[in-house]
């Protein structure tokens, strides 16, 4: 079994190419629209909602098959096609040029796989089984929605909110770590779980930054 380094990656602007063009990379093309990644698909065809895509601007797509130095200036690659053999060559071609590459038919082909993803905001949660079974990364993600509710959102934007005004107010990075640490045991999840929560206004962060300030 290969062990996966897990990470988040900034695909912002990024090139991003897909071989093929069938529901797999439908399913591999929508989170990385979301994450702003400038996509191409290449492949002799398109299904599902990728031709309204491509015809809207969200991605672009040459209407060909692969072929060798299609990879160039990609900074990720997702071999895509329902032709394993095609996406042996794509792989090939990821590893010669140094492109992390995930290979749809067969990922111990590629170097990376995709889990699944529970969002909520700044809140990212992945579920891998190394490739032992998509569904059941599914069905583990699901449960995990049930535990970690639409509450945090709003949780993780007000934590953030505080943690720019204590960057901005303190100066003394020994009394801004203090000041963080006190953040992460503000208790306000349950009052945004039970709708009584009530946002805090500038002045009443910096009344709290002034009366944590010291020990």
């Amino acid at each position: 079994m290969s062990n996966y380094l897990p990470i988040m990656l900034n695909v912002q602007g990024k090139l991003v190419i897909i071989i093929g063009g069938g529901a797999v990379a439908e399913r591999k093309a929508f989170p990385l629209l979301e994450a702003g990644a400038e996509l191409l698909i290449i492949s002799p065809s398109l299904s599902g909602t990728l031709p309204a895509m491509a015809e809207g601007g969200r991605l672009q797509w040459i209407s060909r098959p692969y072929a060798p130095g299609d990879l160039q200036g990609a900074v990720l690659v997702y071999a895509a096609s329902d032709d394993r053999a095609v996406n042996e060559r794509v792989a090939g071609e990821a590893r010669l040029l140094g492109l992390p590459v995930n290979v749809a038919s067969h990922a111990e082909a590629g170097t990376f796989i995709t889990p699944g993803v529970l969002r909520r905001g700044r809140l990212t949660v992945a579920v891998s089984t190394s490739g032992a079974g998509p569904s059941a990364a599914a069905a583990i993600t699901q449960q995990i929605a049930g535990l970690l509710g639409e509450e945090y959102e709003p949780y993780l934007d007000f934590l953030h909110e505080l943690r720019t005004e204590i960057k901005r107010l303190e100066p003394a990075a020994a009394v801004r770590a203090r000041l963080l640490r006190r953040l992460g045991q503000l208790d306000v999840l349950d009052e945004m779980r039970q709708g009584t929560f009530i946002p805090w206004t500038s002045g009443e962060i910096e009344a709290w930054v002034a009366r944590n300030r010291e020990e």
